[in-house]
């Protein structure tokens, strides 16, 4: 899996090296073709009616925004290329994703979650609810800093008894001085494929279904 994700972010370097040498080669051509046409005109123009400098300075000020242009789209596409040839390489690993479920499963040693915290709290709690919204089990998290942050649950109900395998819900109570803090929950899930559209790469999670790149808090 090293080697081949070394190879992605290869391909992604030489086609985002390549990206820029074409724009570069185009913003110069466009260049080239505008001073020759700016010398032709100024060559040929009436000696009676001269160019207005502010006119010349206006063509000018117009060829250095389409340069501006240029490069600012080449940018654009050579960085969703690298985000494409990136995204694939995570076909496979758990991400980190705004969610509220969370699966169980006692063979892995039970199941694992995570919260998003606007600000740190000093007092984080998860309940845990189950298909038929019963509440399961209750976690004082206690203390948590602001940021992305994971929890593991052993499975164990409230009453110290294990809970079937399957997938429950959770909510996320972060207080700080007793005041609500906004928590966004976050769930774990595989990543099956990637879907290249315009906007940039999103990717298939399972339990998510399509989750934009910018949405992905931690990959695992």
């Amino acid at each position: 899996m090293a080697a081949a994700i070394a190879g992605v972010t290869n391909t992604a370097s030489t086609t985002a090296t390549s990206a820029a040498a074409a724009a570069t080669t185009a913003a110069q051509n466009t260049q080239d073709r505008f001073l020759k046409l700016l010398v032709a005109q100024m060559q040929n123009q009436d000696p009676l009616n001269p160019m207005d400098n502010a006119a010349v300075t206006t063509q000018m000020a117009q060829i250095q925004t389409v340069q501006g242009i240029e490069k600012l789209n080449a940018t654009l596409q050579t960085n969703t290329q690298a985000q494409a040839y990136q995204s694939v390489g995570m076909i496979g690993r758990n991400v980190l994703a705004p969610g509220s479920f969370i699966d169980l499963a006692a063979a892995n040693g039970g199941g694992g979650a995570g919260f998003d915290l606007a600000t740190a709290a000093d007092s984080v709690k998860v309940t845990v609810i189950d298909a038929q919204n019963n509440v399961v089990r209750h976690l004082d998290l206690g203390k948590q800093s602001a940021g992305a942050s994971v929890f593991s649950w052993n499975g164990m109900n409230d009453a110290g008894a294990a809970a079937p395998d399957g997938t429950y819900t959770f909510q996320v109570d972060a207080k700080l001085a007793g005041s609500k803090v906004a928590a966004t929950s976050l769930s774990v899930g595989a990543v099956n494929s990637v879907l290249m559209n315009s906007s940039g790469p999103s990717l298939n999670v399972n339990g998510m279904g399509l989750v934009d790149m910018a949405q992905i808090r931690q990959v695992m």
